[in-house]
């Protein structure tokens, strides 16, 4: 398994509220609900905008052009027009020099197709 990248302070995430960030070159979007993280790609599989962009409603990231919805947790599409998921990531915070950071697996989970890795 791929090792995590160290992406950002969990501090400076604002709840429900998605944020980008750079997975090496890979851009994914991040969600903290009530202190539970969640990382899916940032790029909507209909409409190929930035993810990041969207709203959160409950557990799902809408794409602000279309509405497409997506699972956090799996990537998969909840609403139309999109119907491909979008990858999601394993996370872990780790705490470094007095810090809780988000680090991020760079290799997706392939949970939306029903699979695990």
């Amino acid at each position: 398994m791929t090792d995590f990248i160290r992406t950002i302070a969990v501090d400076t995430l604002v709840d429900r509220q998605p944020t980008r960030v750079l997975v090496g070159e890979t851009p994914v979007a991040v969600v903290s609900i009530d202190g539970e993280f969640f990382a899916i790609g940032d790029r909507c599989s209909h409409a190929d905008v930035s993810l990041s962009e969207g709203d959160v409603d409950g557990c799902a990231l809408e794409c602000w052009l279309h509405g497409s919805a997506f699972d956090l947790r799996t990537g998969a599409p909840l609403t139309l027009p999109a119907i491909e998921p979008v990858p999601v990531y394993a996370t872990r915070s780790a705490d470094h020099d007095g810090i809780t950071y988000l680090d991020i697996n760079p290799t997706p989970l392939d949970i939306a197709k029903g699979h695990s890795s």
